[in-house]
């Protein structure tokens, strides 16, 4: 009688890359959200779906960039997520843009003010503008178009400037 043949699982990949790819990937999600508990859920997130990639017939090669790369997407969905729910719970007056802005900004103040911001706003400067992903990556992981996409940033500049204005004003 013959035994059984076992089969490595795939996921045993990322095993040996985990200790290392760990603090880079929460590292990653901290900066960009600002919230310790969400980055440590978006990152079991990304963990937990990079094990099922992994598994999957034609994988991608696993690395500290690649899980990154799933980090993002956690994150876009997050974001995507969270402007529904916001959507549902409210309408959004919705204002042209106007011209820019060329002055310096306080990071701690943006950052903070970024948090503010709706998630729909968050999400498209956060990954225009800190990702630095150029419009169209931007609206893939918004599931936009370009055009929706280009207007969205508008009205997050906006919506930016405006808050960190009146935060400015306020601690002056």
């Amino acid at each position: 009688m013959t035994e059984p043949r076992v089969h490595r699982d795939p996921a045993f990949a990322l095993l040996s890359l985990y200790e290392t790819a760990l603090p880079e990937v929460y590292g990653y999600l901290l900066s960009r959200c600002g919230d310790r508990t969400l980055a440590e859920e978006l990152t079991s997130e990304t963990f937990l779906g990079a094990v099922r990639a992994c598994r999957k017939e034609f994988a991608p090669p696993v690395s500290t960039g690649w899980l990154i790369g799933v980090a993002r997407h956690k994150l876009a969905d997050h974001w995507r997520r969270k402007a529904r729910e916001e959507r549902g719970l409210r309408l959004v007056h919705e204002e042209e843009y106007t011209d820019p802005w060329d002055e310096r900004l306080d990071a701690l103040l943006a950052r903070e003010v970024l948090a503010s911001l709706g998630a729909h706003h968050q999400a498209a400067l956060t990954l225009r503008y800190v990702d630095g992903l150029p419009v169209a990556e931007v609206a893939e992981h918004l599931e936009r178009t370009v055009h929706a996409t280009e207007a969205l940033l508008v009205r997050a500049r906006s919506a930016f400037r405006r808050a960190y204005q009146e935060k400015e004003g306020r601690d002056a």
